[in-house]
Protein backbone atom coordinates (compact mmCIF):
# COMPACT_ATOMS: atom_id res chain seq x y z
CA UNK A 1 0.00 0.00 0.00
CA UNK A 2 1.35 3.44 -0.92
CA UNK A 3 1.46 6.32 1.53
CA UNK A 4 -0.71 8.39 -0.82
CA UNK A 5 -3.57 5.95 -0.29
CA UNK A 6 -3.44 6.46 3.49
CA UNK A 7 -4.73 10.02 3.25
CA UNK A 8 -1.62 11.81 4.47
CA UNK A 9 -1.07 15.48 3.70
CA UNK A 10 1.10 16.68 0.84
CA UNK A 11 3.69 18.05 3.28
CA UNK A 12 4.08 14.65 4.93
CA UNK A 13 4.16 12.83 1.58
CA UNK A 14 6.93 15.14 0.41
CA UNK A 15 9.01 14.41 3.53
CA UNK A 16 8.38 10.67 3.21
CA UNK A 17 9.49 10.68 -0.42
CA UNK A 18 12.67 12.59 0.45
CA UNK A 19 13.40 9.99 3.13
CA UNK A 20 13.32 7.35 0.39
CA UNK A 21 10.07 5.56 1.22
CA UNK A 22 7.17 4.84 -1.12
CA UNK A 23 5.31 1.84 0.30
CA UNK A 24 3.87 1.52 3.80
CA UNK A 25 4.75 -1.52 5.90
CA UNK A 26 1.88 -3.70 7.17
CA UNK A 27 1.87 -2.13 10.64
CA UNK A 28 1.85 1.36 9.11
CA UNK A 29 -0.93 0.48 6.65
CA UNK A 30 -3.13 -0.77 9.48
CA UNK A 31 -2.28 1.68 12.27
CA UNK A 32 -2.18 5.02 10.42
CA UNK A 33 -5.86 5.10 9.32
CA UNK A 34 -7.01 4.08 12.83
CA UNK A 35 -4.94 6.79 14.50
CA UNK A 36 -6.17 9.39 12.02
CA UNK A 37 -9.72 8.46 13.07
CA UNK A 38 -8.81 9.37 16.64
CA UNK A 39 -9.14 5.85 18.03
CA UNK A 40 -7.06 4.32 20.79
CA UNK A 41 -4.72 1.73 19.27
CA UNK A 42 -2.83 -1.24 20.66
CA UNK A 43 -0.25 -2.36 18.10
CA UNK A 44 2.27 -5.19 18.06
CA UNK A 45 4.78 -5.93 15.33
CA UNK A 46 8.26 -7.33 15.00
CA UNK A 47 11.19 -5.02 15.63
CA UNK A 48 12.29 -3.21 12.48
CA UNK A 49 8.88 -3.17 10.78
CA UNK A 50 8.31 0.60 10.92
CA UNK A 51 6.35 1.06 14.15
CA UNK A 52 7.86 4.50 14.78
CA UNK A 53 6.57 5.96 11.52
CA UNK A 54 3.33 4.13 12.21
CA UNK A 55 2.52 6.59 14.98
CA UNK A 56 4.65 9.67 14.19
CA UNK A 57 3.08 10.22 10.77
CA UNK A 58 -0.58 10.25 11.94
CA UNK A 59 0.33 12.32 15.01
CA UNK A 60 1.88 14.97 12.78
CA UNK A 61 -1.18 14.87 10.53
CA UNK A 62 -3.58 15.27 13.45
CA UNK A 63 -1.60 18.21 14.86
CA UNK A 64 -1.07 19.91 11.49
CA UNK A 65 -4.13 22.21 11.84
CA UNK A 66 -2.53 23.60 15.02
CA UNK A 67 0.80 24.36 13.35
CA UNK A 68 1.90 28.00 13.45
CA UNK A 69 5.05 30.04 13.17
CA UNK A 70 4.34 32.33 16.11
CA UNK A 71 7.39 32.99 18.31
CA UNK A 72 5.18 33.02 21.42
CA UNK A 73 5.67 29.93 23.62
CA UNK A 74 2.00 30.09 24.58
CA UNK A 75 1.12 29.27 20.96
CA UNK A 76 3.06 26.01 21.19
CA UNK A 77 1.70 23.98 24.15
CA UNK A 78 2.56 20.29 24.45
CA UNK A 79 -0.05 18.41 22.42
CA UNK A 80 1.57 14.98 22.07
CA UNK A 81 3.71 13.04 24.55
CA UNK A 82 5.72 9.98 23.55
CA UNK A 83 7.24 7.89 26.37
CA UNK A 84 10.10 5.49 25.63
CA UNK A 85 12.18 3.22 27.89
CA UNK A 86 15.67 4.28 26.77
CA UNK A 87 17.57 7.39 25.77
CA UNK A 88 18.58 5.91 22.42
CA UNK A 89 15.01 5.10 21.49
CA UNK A 90 13.82 8.55 22.57
CA UNK A 91 16.44 10.18 20.33
CA UNK A 92 15.47 7.94 17.41
CA UNK A 93 11.76 8.73 17.74
CA UNK A 94 12.36 12.47 17.95
CA UNK A 95 14.62 12.26 14.90
CA UNK A 96 11.73 10.63 13.01
CA UNK A 97 9.39 13.42 14.13
CA UNK A 98 11.80 16.01 12.76
CA UNK A 99 12.36 14.07 9.52
CA UNK A 100 8.68 13.64 8.69
CA UNK A 101 7.60 17.01 10.08
CA UNK A 102 10.20 19.13 8.32
CA UNK A 103 7.58 20.95 6.24
CA UNK A 104 5.19 21.55 9.14
CA UNK A 105 5.34 24.45 11.61
CA UNK A 106 5.31 22.08 14.56
CA UNK A 107 8.02 22.02 17.21
CA UNK A 108 9.42 18.99 19.00
CA UNK A 109 12.11 18.15 21.54
CA UNK A 110 13.54 15.13 23.32
CA UNK A 111 14.26 14.91 27.05
CA UNK A 112 16.13 12.13 28.83
CA UNK A 113 18.56 11.67 31.69
CA UNK A 114 22.33 11.51 31.65
CA UNK A 115 22.71 15.01 30.19
CA UNK A 116 22.28 18.53 31.67
CA UNK A 117 18.72 19.77 32.03
CA UNK A 118 19.37 23.40 31.04
CA UNK A 119 19.21 22.89 27.23
CA UNK A 120 16.03 20.86 27.68
CA UNK A 121 14.50 23.58 29.86
CA UNK A 122 15.36 26.18 27.23
CA UNK A 123 13.63 24.15 24.49
CA UNK A 124 10.55 23.55 26.64
CA UNK A 125 10.21 27.22 27.57
CA UNK A 126 10.37 28.19 23.89
CA UNK A 127 7.27 26.06 23.32
CA UNK A 128 6.93 22.65 21.68
CA UNK A 129 3.95 20.65 20.48
CA UNK A 130 5.59 17.20 20.63
CA UNK A 131 7.74 15.89 23.49
CA UNK A 132 9.57 12.56 23.36
CA UNK A 133 10.81 11.57 26.81
CA UNK A 134 11.98 8.87 29.16
CA UNK A 135 9.72 8.70 32.24
CA UNK A 136 12.28 9.56 34.90
CA UNK A 137 13.59 12.73 33.31
CA UNK A 138 10.06 13.82 32.40
CA UNK A 139 9.08 13.65 36.08
CA UNK A 140 12.20 15.67 36.95
CA UNK A 141 10.88 18.45 34.72
CA UNK A 142 7.42 18.12 36.23
CA UNK A 143 8.91 18.53 39.70
CA UNK A 144 10.81 21.63 38.60
CA UNK A 145 7.70 22.98 36.87
CA UNK A 146 9.48 23.43 33.55
CA UNK A 147 6.64 21.89 31.51
CA UNK A 148 2.86 21.62 31.52
CA UNK A 149 0.96 18.52 30.42
CA UNK A 150 -2.56 19.91 30.79
CA UNK A 151 -3.13 20.25 27.02
CA UNK A 152 -1.80 16.86 25.89
CA UNK A 153 -4.15 15.33 23.32
CA UNK A 154 -2.16 12.22 22.35
CA UNK A 155 -0.17 9.86 24.58
CA UNK A 156 2.11 7.19 23.12
CA UNK A 157 3.80 4.38 25.05
CA UNK A 158 6.50 3.09 22.73
CA UNK A 159 8.10 -0.30 23.51
CA UNK A 160 5.64 -0.59 26.38
CA UNK A 161 6.71 -4.14 27.22
CA UNK A 162 10.27 -2.95 27.81
CA UNK A 163 9.04 -0.18 30.10
CA UNK A 164 7.23 -2.80 32.16
CA UNK A 165 10.38 -4.93 32.32
CA UNK A 166 12.41 -1.92 33.49
CA UNK A 167 9.97 -1.10 36.30
CA UNK A 168 8.58 2.14 34.88
CA UNK A 169 4.94 1.42 35.76
CA UNK A 170 4.89 3.65 38.90
CA UNK A 171 6.37 6.54 36.90
CA UNK A 172 3.91 5.99 34.06
CA UNK A 173 0.99 6.06 36.48
CA UNK A 174 2.24 9.35 37.94
CA UNK A 175 2.53 10.83 34.44
CA UNK A 176 -0.93 9.64 33.37
CA UNK A 177 -2.41 11.32 36.45
CA UNK A 178 -1.08 14.66 35.14
CA UNK A 179 -2.72 14.32 31.70
CA UNK A 180 -6.20 15.38 30.63
CA UNK A 181 -8.73 12.58 31.06
CA UNK A 182 -9.90 12.89 27.46
CA UNK A 183 -7.06 12.07 25.09
CA UNK A 184 -6.02 9.55 22.47
CA UNK A 185 -3.84 6.69 23.74
CA UNK A 186 -1.48 4.63 21.57
CA UNK A 187 0.37 1.58 22.88
CA UNK A 188 3.09 0.19 20.62
CA UNK A 189 5.16 -2.86 21.44
CA UNK A 190 7.07 -5.72 19.88
CA UNK A 191 5.31 -8.23 22.13
CA UNK A 192 1.91 -8.70 23.75
CA UNK A 193 2.60 -10.16 27.18
CA UNK A 194 -0.06 -10.67 29.84
CA UNK A 195 1.23 -7.57 31.66
CA UNK A 196 0.80 -5.50 28.49
CA UNK A 197 -2.77 -6.73 28.14
CA UNK A 198 -3.49 -5.70 31.74
CA UNK A 199 -1.99 -2.26 31.10
CA UNK A 200 -4.06 -1.82 27.95
CA UNK A 201 -7.28 -2.51 29.89
CA UNK A 202 -6.44 0.38 32.22
CA UNK A 203 -4.99 2.81 29.70
CA UNK A 204 -6.97 2.31 26.49
CA UNK A 205 -10.65 2.87 25.70
CA UNK A 206 -12.17 0.41 23.23
CA UNK A 207 -8.83 0.09 21.44
CA UNK A 208 -8.34 -1.11 17.90
CA UNK A 209 -5.94 -4.04 17.82
CA UNK A 210 -3.15 -4.11 15.24
CA UNK A 211 -1.10 -7.28 15.14
CA UNK A 212 0.82 -7.96 11.95
CA UNK A 213 2.83 -10.97 13.15
CA UNK A 214 2.57 -13.68 15.74
CA UNK A 215 3.87 -12.34 19.08
CA UNK A 216 7.53 -13.01 19.89
CA UNK A 217 8.43 -14.22 16.42
CA UNK A 218 11.67 -13.41 14.66
CA UNK A 219 11.72 -11.95 11.17
CA UNK A 220 12.16 -14.36 8.27
CA UNK A 221 14.86 -12.04 6.93
CA UNK A 222 17.16 -12.94 9.85
CA UNK A 223 19.25 -16.08 9.56
CA UNK A 224 19.99 -17.54 13.00
CA UNK A 225 22.80 -19.88 14.03
CA UNK A 226 24.34 -21.21 17.25
CA UNK A 227 27.96 -22.12 17.97
CA UNK A 228 28.38 -24.35 21.03
CA UNK A 229 31.56 -23.32 22.82
CA UNK A 230 33.05 -23.36 26.29
CA UNK A 231 32.71 -20.02 28.15
CA UNK A 232 36.48 -19.44 28.34
CA UNK A 233 36.81 -19.89 24.58
CA UNK A 234 34.04 -17.49 23.56
CA UNK A 235 36.23 -14.43 23.14
CA UNK A 236 38.71 -16.36 21.00
CA UNK A 237 35.99 -17.82 18.79
CA UNK A 238 34.41 -14.37 18.38
CA UNK A 239 37.76 -12.91 17.36
CA UNK A 240 38.22 -15.72 14.85
CA UNK A 241 34.75 -15.23 13.35
CA UNK A 242 35.19 -11.48 13.04
CA UNK A 243 38.47 -11.88 11.20
CA UNK A 244 37.73 -14.97 9.12
CA UNK A 245 34.05 -14.91 8.11
CA UNK A 246 34.72 -11.93 8.01
CA UNK A 247 32.26 -9.82 9.98
CA UNK A 248 32.58 -6.26 8.74
CA UNK A 249 30.31 -4.73 11.40
CA UNK A 250 28.20 -6.15 14.21
CA UNK A 251 26.55 -5.39 17.51
CA UNK A 252 27.74 -7.91 20.10
CA UNK A 253 25.49 -8.33 23.14
CA UNK A 254 26.69 -9.20 26.64
CA UNK A 255 24.74 -9.54 29.86
CA UNK A 256 26.75 -7.19 32.06
CA UNK A 257 28.53 -3.86 31.81
CA UNK A 258 31.75 -5.36 33.17
CA UNK A 259 31.58 -8.14 30.60
CA UNK A 260 31.10 -5.59 27.82
CA UNK A 261 34.17 -3.66 28.95
CA UNK A 262 36.33 -6.81 29.19
CA UNK A 263 35.25 -8.07 25.78
CA UNK A 264 35.82 -4.68 24.17
CA UNK A 265 39.34 -4.57 25.64
CA UNK A 266 40.06 -8.08 24.31
CA UNK A 267 38.90 -7.16 20.80
CA UNK A 268 40.99 -4.00 20.77
CA UNK A 269 44.09 -5.98 21.78
CA UNK A 270 43.34 -8.33 18.87
CA UNK A 271 43.43 -5.36 16.48
CA UNK A 272 39.67 -5.01 16.06
CA UNK A 273 38.17 -1.53 16.33
CA UNK A 274 35.50 -1.77 19.03
CA UNK A 275 33.59 0.35 21.53
CA UNK A 276 31.37 -0.50 24.50
CA UNK A 277 27.96 1.04 25.13
CA UNK A 278 26.08 0.55 28.41
CA UNK A 279 24.48 2.47 31.27
CA UNK A 280 27.77 3.33 33.00
CA UNK A 281 28.79 5.35 29.94
CA UNK A 282 27.71 8.96 29.85
CA UNK A 283 25.16 9.92 27.23
CA UNK A 284 27.86 11.86 25.41
CA UNK A 285 30.07 8.76 25.28
CA UNK A 286 27.20 6.56 24.12
CA UNK A 287 26.18 9.02 21.42
CA UNK A 288 29.78 9.35 20.22
CA UNK A 289 30.30 5.57 20.04
CA UNK A 290 27.04 5.13 18.14
CA UNK A 291 28.03 7.89 15.71
CA UNK A 292 31.41 6.22 15.10
CA UNK A 293 29.70 2.89 14.49
CA UNK A 294 27.21 4.34 12.03
CA UNK A 295 30.03 6.17 10.25
CA UNK A 296 32.04 2.96 9.87
CA UNK A 297 34.86 4.23 12.10
CA UNK A 298 34.56 1.22 14.40
CA UNK A 299 33.68 -2.36 13.49
CA UNK A 300 32.15 -3.80 16.65
CA UNK A 301 29.74 -2.23 19.12
CA UNK A 302 29.71 -4.25 22.35
CA UNK A 303 26.45 -3.55 24.15
CA UNK A 304 24.27 -4.60 27.02
CA UNK A 305 20.52 -4.92 26.57
CA UNK A 306 20.16 -1.17 26.99
CA UNK A 307 20.93 -1.06 23.25
CA UNK A 308 18.54 -3.84 22.27
CA UNK A 309 15.78 -1.29 21.82
CA UNK A 310 16.03 1.92 19.88
CA UNK A 311 19.17 1.37 17.83
CA UNK A 312 18.28 1.71 14.17
CA UNK A 313 21.41 0.95 12.14
CA UNK A 314 20.83 1.01 8.41
CA UNK A 315 21.76 -2.29 6.76
CA UNK A 316 23.45 -3.77 9.85
CA UNK A 317 24.66 -7.22 8.67
CA UNK A 318 25.36 -9.07 11.93
CA UNK A 319 24.19 -9.35 15.52
CA UNK A 320 26.12 -11.61 17.89
CA UNK A 321 24.81 -12.92 21.21
CA UNK A 322 28.05 -13.33 23.14
CA UNK A 323 25.85 -14.47 26.01
CA UNK A 324 22.20 -15.44 25.76
CA UNK A 325 19.85 -13.14 27.69
CA UNK A 326 18.11 -14.39 30.82
CA UNK A 327 14.78 -13.05 29.51
CA UNK A 328 13.93 -14.87 26.24
CA UNK A 329 11.99 -11.89 24.84
CA UNK A 330 15.24 -9.92 24.89
CA UNK A 331 16.65 -12.33 22.30
CA UNK A 332 13.93 -11.25 19.87
CA UNK A 333 14.76 -7.59 20.43
CA UNK A 334 18.51 -8.10 20.23
CA UNK A 335 18.48 -9.82 16.87
CA UNK A 336 15.89 -7.33 15.65
CA UNK A 337 18.74 -4.84 15.23
CA UNK A 338 19.54 -6.64 11.95
CA UNK A 339 17.22 -7.64 9.12
CA UNK A 340 15.33 -4.37 9.39
CA UNK A 341 13.02 -2.72 6.85
CA UNK A 342 13.04 -5.70 4.52
CA UNK A 343 16.81 -6.19 4.36
CA UNK A 344 18.48 -9.45 5.39
CA UNK A 345 20.67 -10.13 8.37
CA UNK A 346 22.45 -12.80 10.38
CA UNK A 347 22.25 -13.48 14.13
CA UNK A 348 24.99 -15.63 15.64
CA UNK A 349 24.88 -16.92 19.23
CA UNK A 350 27.85 -18.28 21.18
CA UNK A 351 26.27 -20.70 23.63
CA UNK A 352 28.01 -22.41 26.52
CA UNK A 353 26.84 -25.59 28.29
CA UNK A 354 25.54 -23.53 31.23
CA UNK A 355 23.17 -21.66 28.90
CA UNK A 356 21.08 -24.71 27.94
CA UNK A 357 18.10 -23.42 29.93
CA UNK A 358 18.19 -19.99 28.24
CA UNK A 359 18.49 -21.63 24.81
CA UNK A 360 15.50 -23.87 25.46
CA UNK A 361 13.42 -20.91 26.68
CA UNK A 362 14.25 -18.89 23.54
CA UNK A 363 13.42 -21.75 21.17
CA UNK A 364 10.14 -22.31 23.03
CA UNK A 365 9.30 -18.61 22.77
CA UNK A 366 9.98 -18.29 19.04
CA UNK A 367 8.51 -21.77 18.41
CA UNK A 368 11.40 -22.97 16.29
CA UNK A 369 14.81 -24.57 16.85
CA UNK A 370 17.92 -22.55 16.10
CA UNK A 371 20.33 -24.32 13.77
CA UNK A 372 23.65 -25.33 15.32
CA UNK A 373 26.78 -24.86 13.26
CA UNK A 374 30.09 -26.73 13.66
CA UNK A 375 32.68 -24.71 15.51
CA UNK A 376 35.67 -23.93 13.27
CA UNK A 377 39.14 -24.85 14.48
CA UNK A 378 40.83 -21.92 16.20
CA UNK A 379 43.56 -21.41 18.76
CA UNK A 380 43.45 -19.34 21.93
CA UNK A 381 44.60 -16.30 19.99
CA UNK A 382 41.57 -16.42 17.71
CA UNK A 383 43.66 -17.53 14.74
CA UNK A 384 43.46 -20.63 12.57
CA UNK A 385 45.61 -23.56 13.88
CA UNK A 386 49.22 -23.46 12.81
CA UNK A 387 50.34 -25.81 10.06
CA UNK A 388 53.68 -27.57 9.80
CA UNK A 389 56.57 -25.25 8.98
CA UNK A 390 57.38 -25.49 5.23
CA UNK A 391 60.79 -26.45 3.94
CA UNK A 392 62.88 -23.26 4.09
CA UNK A 393 64.43 -24.20 0.75
CA UNK A 394 61.02 -24.28 -0.88
CA UNK A 395 60.65 -20.68 -2.10
CA UNK A 396 57.22 -21.18 -3.66
CA UNK A 397 54.34 -19.28 -2.15
CA UNK A 398 52.10 -21.02 0.36
CA UNK A 399 49.31 -21.10 -2.25
CA UNK A 400 51.57 -22.65 -4.89
CA UNK A 401 52.63 -25.39 -2.47
CA UNK A 402 49.02 -26.22 -1.60
CA UNK A 403 47.59 -25.89 -5.15
CA UNK A 404 50.34 -26.65 -7.67
CA UNK A 405 47.78 -27.37 -10.39
CA UNK A 406 46.29 -23.83 -10.28
CA UNK A 407 47.74 -20.60 -11.55
CA UNK A 408 45.86 -17.98 -9.59
CA UNK A 409 44.51 -18.26 -6.05
CA UNK A 410 40.72 -18.18 -5.79
CA UNK A 411 38.79 -16.05 -3.32
CA UNK A 412 39.24 -17.21 0.28
CA UNK A 413 36.81 -19.93 1.30
CA UNK A 414 35.07 -19.95 4.67
CA UNK A 415 32.45 -22.13 6.27
CA UNK A 416 29.29 -20.16 6.88
CA UNK A 417 25.88 -20.92 8.39
CA UNK A 418 23.67 -22.92 6.05
CA UNK A 419 20.48 -21.31 4.77
CA UNK A 420 17.74 -23.93 4.58
CA UNK A 421 16.05 -24.25 1.21
CA UNK A 422 18.78 -22.41 -0.68
CA UNK A 423 21.68 -24.58 -1.83
CA UNK A 424 23.72 -21.53 -2.73
CA UNK A 425 24.23 -20.92 0.97
CA UNK A 426 25.62 -24.36 1.78
CA UNK A 427 28.89 -24.74 3.68
CA UNK A 428 31.99 -23.95 1.75
CA UNK A 429 30.38 -21.68 -0.84
CA UNK A 430 32.90 -19.00 -1.75
CA UNK A 431 30.82 -16.34 -3.45
CA UNK A 432 31.77 -12.84 -2.37
CA UNK A 433 30.59 -9.29 -2.54
CA UNK A 434 31.81 -6.06 -1.07
CA UNK A 435 29.79 -4.25 1.57
CA UNK A 436 29.53 -0.50 1.06
CA UNK A 437 30.61 1.65 4.01
CA UNK A 438 27.86 2.30 6.53
CA UNK A 439 28.98 5.86 7.07
CA UNK A 440 29.95 9.03 5.35
CA UNK A 441 31.94 9.39 2.12
CA UNK A 442 35.60 8.88 2.80
CA UNK A 443 35.08 6.35 5.58
CA UNK A 444 37.65 3.60 5.52
CA UNK A 445 36.81 0.59 3.36
CA UNK A 446 35.39 -2.33 5.38
CA UNK A 447 36.24 -5.97 4.88
CA UNK A 448 34.50 -8.14 2.32
CA UNK A 449 31.63 -10.36 3.41
CA UNK A 450 31.10 -13.83 1.89
CA UNK A 451 27.85 -15.11 0.47
CA UNK A 452 26.65 -15.96 3.96
CA UNK A 453 24.09 -13.21 3.73
CA UNK A 454 23.05 -13.79 0.14
CA UNK A 455 23.04 -10.13 -0.79
CA UNK A 456 21.41 -8.97 2.43
CA UNK A 457 23.16 -5.65 2.28
CA UNK A 458 21.41 -4.60 -0.86
CA UNK A 459 18.55 -2.24 -0.15
CA UNK A 460 15.20 -3.39 -1.51
CA UNK A 461 14.43 -1.81 -4.85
Amino acid sequence: MTFESLGLSSELLRAIAEAGYTTATPVQAQAIPLILEGRDVQAAAQTGTGKTAGFTLPILQRLQPLANSSPSPAKHPIRALVLTPTRELAAQVEESVKTYGRYLALRSTVIYGGVPMDPQIKALRAGVEIVVATPGRLLDHVQQKTLQLSQVEILVLDEADRMLDMGFIPDIRRIIALLPERRQNLLFSATFSEDIKKLSHVLLTQPALVEVARPNTTADSIRQAIYSVEPDDKKHLLTYLIKNLPIAQAIVFTRTKEGANRLCHHLERAGILAAAIHSDKTQTQRTHSLHQFKAGEIDILVATDIAARGLDIDQLPFVVNYELPHVPEDYVHRIGRTGRAGSKGCALSLVGPEEARERAAIEKLIKQPIAEEPVPAFDKGGRPPRRATPDPEDHRSRYERRHPEREEPPAAEVRVPRHEGNPSHAHGVSQHFSRPPLGLPGARKPREIPALLGGLLKKPS
